[in-house]
């Protein structure tokens, strides 16, 4: 279940307050600092930052150019 884009346009990234992007069931930040991901369930994000986790970065880059290239469309 995506999450409505305007409650995602005010969601930021706990640790960095960066904002997030929705990646399957999934908000990643953007901040490439912290790389932080945070699960979503049920349409309801988890956004502990005890519950997220540190992305690797070549993954982390991965899901950002995926994004900007789905933004461009």
């Amino acid at each position: 279940m995506p999450i409505n884009p305007e409650f995602l346009a005010i969601l930021v990234c706990p640790l960095s307050h960066a904002p997030l992007i929705e990646d399957g069931d999934f908000l990643v930040s953007t901040d490439a600092a912290t790389r932080r991901r945070y699960r979503v369930v049920d349409g309801i994000p988890n956004l502990l930052i005890s519950d997220s986790e540190e992305l690797d970065e070549v993954i982390w880059r991965e899901i950002m150019e995926r994004h900007r290239t789905a933004s461009k469309k």
